[in-house]
């Protein structure tokens, strides 16, 4: 499944693309996540938590760099990771992409995703409202904490996403496709 989003963040291309390649910086602004270990720069191993309800989910991972193109402000990843307590499954091609955006940078992420397990039970609709939902908090983050000393560690850092924002989510991603099914 092919999911893109895109976002501003209000500093040059260059900051912004130092900031993005500092893994410790990145992970304060990911809902969930902590890094458990950085293997140079060009791997990271780490968990991310997620509560859906009922529905707790630990994952447990890496992250490698396949491309890194620092004149291009480019990079593709690979994410691999395990649910610890299941036998879920989830793996993901990331490219990000940045340009000049006047002022600031836009921020462009592609993320070809697979998952199998209790995540992929969520449809296709849903987890793109909520990948689209976490993006956002990230991108408020990295706007907050960009520029300042420590990368403002405990600035605007997202808690993981709960259960009831979940909801909320999904509950607006039905309503958003049964009036899409509707027009049709």
């Amino acid at each position: 499944m092919l999911i893109e989003n895109e976002f501003t963040v209000p500093a040059p291309v260059d900051q912004v693309w130092r900031y993005m390649n500092d893994f410790p910086q990145v992970a304060r602004c990911m809902p969930g996540a902590e890094i458990t270990a950085v293997n140079g720069d060009r791997q990271v191993k780490g968990r991310v938590k997620v509560s859906m309800g009922p529905l707790k989910l630990a994952f447990a991972g890496t992250i490698d760099i396949l491309e890194k193109n620092e004149g291009g402000h480019r990079v593709v990843m690979k994410a691999t990771g395990s649910e610890e307590k299941g036998k879920g499954q989830a793996s993901a091609t990331v490219t990000s992409t940045m340009t000049s955006a006047g002022n600031g940078t836009r921020v462009m992420v592609s993320q070809d995703l697979q998952m199998s397990g209790a995540i992929a039970q969520y449809g296709r609709g849903m987890i793109s409202d909520v990948t689209g939902a976490l993006m956002k908090q990230f991108a408020s983050c990295v706007a907050a904490n960009i520029g300042k000393p420590g990368g403002g560690a405990a600035r605007g850092a997202p808690k993981a996403m709960s259960g009831f924002s979940l909801l909320l989510i999904s509950v607006k991603a039905f309503f958003k496709n049964l009036f899409k099914f509707g027009k049709k």
